[in-house]
């Protein structure tokens, strides 16, 4: 008897993933541990093990579904069993044949292309479906000319290209005033000249969702401010080379972690999330800070979590360990969760000031601009001096609905004077 492969809890609250990868085909045999699937989920790939020997039977999703935890992602036999034989014998009244007027007075049915299957993934095979990828093509609704409804290379080029030349649904336009507004549809690009389409999968997909919520949600406010680290710099590269001796990097991010931790602790609200069904403010009184990362998946970001417990030497080693996980795609489910706060920091890319979106379900975010050596004036009017000072600008985004725009500045404040005074800095961290 055929048992079932379910999509089984990987932890930490998820509920839903995407199917990546398959990596076998029905009939395929298989070892216990061997991987069946990869699967994305919150800005993270992991793999899905067998749990059984034997030979897979049906594969109930294909590549870019959504599985919800519980779903049967396959069916297979175990190592051991055999397959089903032939139906049983039906009893003797079913066997029984129609009278000869009857059969031919019933017309003869008409050979049809084979349905595709509502669940399973659509005969096909590797290279075609992933060129149905590259061309954004759900194989679902290509009709097969191969073998037994099989889909080939030619039909789903074929079904790009129609796809391409159909007219687009015109729809009436849209009174004014209507929130929230319907999306117009686009028009045909391509009557202006040549395009090309990527697939919306993936983490791309996930993060576009993730941003969409968080700014339908959150009335977005954005503070600035500038903090001079003229002299943090000069204790960072003091301390660079004992760092770098027990393996670690002493960034200018990991300080200004140890910073934002300990304005957190002096405003509470930053370090929150508001529960709107049972109108509360949710103080969390742990520090764990995503970081925003950059990779060729897009961006992700994973959790350092108890910074404030941490000292800068840990953090000096593990957030470069991170990073190169994120970046080689080893980063597993359970380190993209339990974020209380995030930091950005693409100035190393380019660029000067930036406004960034709170993570949901955050208040905050914590964006880093690029450090500038900069001209500034010290003293008064009468007696003053130009001096040449390091300074690295601070961007706040937050929920106006729980923080004023005071709260932002008082916030941002207590970064800047922490990072200003190095004596400061090592007090509040």
């Amino acid at each position: 008897m055929a048992e079932e492969f379910k999509f089984q809890d990987p932890g930490e609250g998820i509920h839903e993933a995407e199917i990546h990868e398959i990596r076998v085909s029905e009939g395929d045999s298989v070892e216990e541990g061997e991987i069946l699937l990869d699967a994305e989920t919150d800005k993270a790939t992991f793999e899905l093990p067998a749990s059984f020997t034997g030979t897979i039977e049906q594969i109930k999703v294909q590549e870019g579904d959504r599985a919800q935890v519980g779903d049967v992602l396959m069916t297979y036999r175990a190592k051991g069993e055999q397959a089903p034989t032939e139906e049983k014998a039906q009893p003797e009244e079913e066997k029984k044949t129609p009278p000869a007027e009857e059969i031919s007075e019933k017309k003869q049915p008409k050979p049809e292309q084979p349905p595709k299957p509502e669940k399973g993934p659509v005969p096909a095979s590797p290279a075609t479906r992933r060129l149905a990828r590259e061309l954004g093509v759900n194989l679902r609704e290509v009709s097969g000319s191969g073998p037994a409804g099989r889909v080939e290379s030619e039909d789903v080029r074929a079904y790009a290209e129609q796809k391409k030349k159909a007219p687009k649904e015109e729809r009436p336009p849209q009174r004014a005033g209507r929130f929230p507004p319907e999306v117009p549809p686009l028009p045909d690009f391509s009557q202006w000249g040549t395009v090309k389409t990527l697939p919306f999968r993936g983490i791309r997909r996930r993060t576009a969702e993730r941003m969409a919520l968080a700014w339908s949600q959150i009335p977005h406010v954005t503070h600035e401010d500038v903090a001079d680290i003229t002299e943090l710099e000069d204790f960072r590269r003091q301390q660079k080379a004992t760092v770098e001796a027990q393996g670690g990097r002493l960034s200018l991010t990991v300080l200004v972690m140890k910073a934002a931790v300990a304005a957190l602790k002096k405003f509470p609200r930053f370090n929150a999330s508001l529960d709107v069904e049972s109108e509360e403010i949710i103080l969390k009184e742990y520090y764990h800070l995503g970081i925003a990362v950059d990779s060729e998946q897009g961006l992700i970001v994973p959790v350092i979590r108890d910074v404030d417990r941490k000292s800068l030497i840990d953090l000096a080693i593990e957030l470069p360990q991170v990073v190169e996980q994120v970046q080689s795609g080893n980063m597993k489910p359970e380190t993209m969760r339990g974020g209380t706060f995030t930091l950005t920091n693409p100035a190393a890319i380019g660029g000067t000031r930036f406004a960034p979106i709170v993570n949901y379900p955050q208040v905050a975010i914590l964006g880093m601009g690029r450090a500038r050596l900069e001209p500034v004036i010290q003293g008064d009017r009468e007696d003053f001096t130009v001096v040449p000072r390091l300074r690295l600008p601070l961007i706040v985004a937050f929920d106006h609905r729980i923080n004023d725009g005071a709260d932002a500045a008082r916030f941002a404040r207590a970064i800047v004077d922490i990072l200003a005074d190095p004596e400061a800095f090592m007090l509040a961290v």
